[in-house]
């Protein structure tokens, strides 16, 4: 049976895979009191008195704009433990399940980014997840790399909430049109990965070669705007009630709404690598966030 220790156990992702992975084998779950990626020394005794087979991190320094003055936390978090995780996954033969991100590219061009694309972060937060990914692929552990993009859950803070909300409160909205990427919602990520592991539990010769980096972002794409006109439209097509319609939400540029840190204008990524390898199929971003907006005005109207 394998024993999978999984880090960040709270997070939106990690909140998922605590329903995905619990039929894998033996699930040890960590919050951030439990496993503290700051603390170094603590998350190496962690992993070294557990002793797993597998090691899952959905833990990060997410607050980008923050990291943007906080540079050593976020190196700590998304570089510096990184490099622990991979050094005991090394030790222990494991395998180390990473999630990083669209924000170690620049976001140049309009193509998709392929894995072996040329990276280049625009800002801390984007810099700290490559280097936590050079520390994985540096310590020859057996990995898989996750890059993924715009994610969210039911659970915490997204914009899709965000969106309902000033809805609700106004009568005309503007969001950011010049930023392109696809909606991923943690559920699915969380799948994917469980079916990855259970597929290199299951196949030797799969396992054999497919440690390495993939894109893991659902299918098609979107703009800010566009997908800020999906929410309200299907919000309403629901029956809630909203100040706002999507005719009444404004196009506006990345200049127009400046912040510390610089976001990439082309998310896109392509994840033909993953269906490749995996089998999977990656539906639709349209699929997910239906899902999730509906969840959202059920759960409010209990």
């Amino acid at each position: 049976m394998n024993k999978i220790l999984l880090l960040g156990a709270n997070g939106q992702v990690g909140w998922e895979l605590q329903r995905s992975l619990a039929p894998l084998g033996e699930l040890v779950i960590c919050d951030r009191q439990r496993g503290n990626l700051a603390d170094l020394q603590g998350l190496a005794a962690l992993v070294n008195r557990e002793r797993p087979d597998v090691i899952v991190n959905a833990g990060a320094y997410t607050a980008v704009d923050k990291a943007e003055s906080d540079v050593d936390s976020a190196r700590r978090v998304n570089a510096e433990a990184v490099a622990v995780l991979a050094s005991a996954a090394r030790e222990l033969e494991a395998w180390l399940v990473h999630y990083s991100t669209d924000y170690v590219f620049d976001g140049s061009g309009s193509s998709p980014f392929d894995e072996d694309a040329a990276t280049g972060p625009l800002g801390v937060y984007g810099q700290t997840k490559l280097e936590g990914e050079l520390a994985i692929r540096e310590s020859s552990c057996r990995h898989l790399i996750f890059r993924t993009s715009w994610v969210y859950a039911t659970r915490g803070g997204n914009f899709a909430k965000t969106m309902l909300r000033l809805a609700r409160e106004r009568e005309e909205l503007s969001v950011v049109a010049d930023q392109i990427g696809a909606p991923t919602s943690a559920e699915l990520i969380a799948d994917v990965t469980a079916l990855a592991l259970y597929r290199l539990q299951h196949d030797a010769s799969l396992a054999e070669h497919a440690s390495g980096t993939y894109h893991l972002v659902a299918s098609g794409e979107t703009s800010w705007h566009n997908y800020a006109r999906f929410v309200i439209g299907e919000a309403q097509r629901l029956g809630c009630a909203l100040k706002t319609s999507p005719e009444r939400i404004h196009p506006i540029t990345t200049r127009d709404y400046p912040l510390p840190a610089k976001r990439p204008a082309n998310s896109r990524l392509t994840n033909r690598k993953l269906q490749r390898t995996f089998a999977v199929a990656l539906p639709q971003w349209e699929y997910h966030a239906q899902r999730m907006i509906r969840e959202l005005i059920e759960m409010e109207a209990v």
